[in-house]
């Protein structure tokens, strides 16, 4: 059980985060406003959104369900470990420095500053846009740094909440097993903000952060330094660096809605081919058309207000027939909030 002071610290904690990004939010909101821009959506959703008081006692729920799984004991009670002060300034004044150019992106809907025909000789030309209109795609140190800070703007401080959810199936996956033995893989890690999650819960597991940016592997590299027996491994998620059957476990968090529909159709059969027979698949990525009754408008809109090329089509996805095609059993599927998780197991 947690103690009452354990419950009070952790409401006052998520409350200042929430705070905090909603603080960022409302002030670009504003930012968008003095500059005549306001909402650049050039078409209506075809559905009507959640109300903003839907919003709140949503975004208040997963919080809930979050203390609900500690006090289960399905993991430790979490530090979010976003920085000293100085540091969340620092990135606060790096966010609102980029916002004036971001928007124009936005306004003018340009979404391709990054792509060069040298990088399409390294790297998918899927990959080189400016998602989310942000300065530098996912390519540079800076957006690197600034990544998990607009994230968790768009989520109201929900983001690591939302994750922690993926820790809940890891845990029925863990019980009876010695972490120590089981070796994971978080495919698409970011900067490392879910991997840290895990190994708050598990710190002996044997993990590999994977990610096609070099830039945010890094940043992955800096932030999880405190702990030990992880690998950094850059690496397209078509092509795992892993041999047949050799993992446990694979995560993957927010990444099918950033791919094309053919390229989630090879990442899933990637995912089965380096899983144990045995083995579980953890994911979570954007809610889908249905998932959450009153959200569908919302999910139509988000592509208008940001770019997200492939966005339409994965919310359309029937992910379960992606991933029996490629030969995983559907163990169990959940609306998260503002995202969804889904658990695949590999028959064995």
């Amino acid at each position: 059980m947690v103690s009452t002071l354990g419950k009070l610290g952790y409401s006052a904690r998520q409350g200042a985060r929430v705070a905090w990004y909603m603080g960022h939010y409302f002030a670009s909101q504003r930012f968008h406003k003095a500059k005549g821009e306001g909402d650049v959506r050039r078409e209506k959703p075809r559905a009507p959104g959640p109300t903003p008081e839907r919003m709140m006692r949503d975004l208040a729920t997963v919080f809930q369900q979050d203390l609900a799984n500690v006090e289960a004991g399905h993991y430790p009670m979490p530090r979010d470990r976003d920085g000293p002060p100085l540091e969340l300034i620092r990135r606060s004044r790096m966010y609102f420095a980029d916002l004036p150019e971001a928007t124009e992106r936005r306004t003018e809907r340009r979404g391709d500053d990054v792509y060069s025909a040298e990088l399409k000789e390294k790297l998918p030309a899927y990959f080189l846009q400016n998602f989310h209109y942000q300065t530098g795609g996912y390519l540079t140190e800076e957006s690197a740094e600034l990544y998990d800070l607009q994230v968790d703007v768009l989520f109201s401080g929900s983001t690591n909440a939302m994750r922690r959810q993926c820790l809940v199936p890891l845990a029925e996956f863990m019980r009876g097993r010695d972490q120590r033995k089981v070796r994971l893989a978080d495919i698409a890690c970011g900067t490392g903000r879910f991997l840290d999650a895990v190994k708050q819960a598990y710190p002996r597991i044997q993990a590999t952060a994977s990610d096609l940016s070099e830039a945010y592997l890094a940043e992955a590299e800096e932030y999880l330094e405190p702990w030990s027996g992880i690998d950094y491994v850059p690496a397209n998620a078509e092509t795992l660096p892993f041999a047949d059957d050799e993992l446990d476990v694979v995560t993957c968090v927010y990444l099918f809605h950033e791919v094309p529909p053919k390229v989630r159709r090879i990442i899933a059969a990637e995912f089965a081919r380096v899983l144990k027979p045995g083995g579980r698949l953890i994911f979570m990525d954007s809610l889908q058309l249905g998932d959450t009754p009153g959200y569908d408008g919302m999910l139509q809109t988000f592509p208008l207000n940001f770019h997200e090329p492939f966005y339409g089509s994965y919310i359309k996805e029937d992910l379960g027939a992606i991933f029996e095609a490629a030969g995983l059993v559907p163990a169990s599927s959940m609306p998260v909030f503002m995202s969804k998780m889904a658990v695949f197991d590999k028959p064995g």
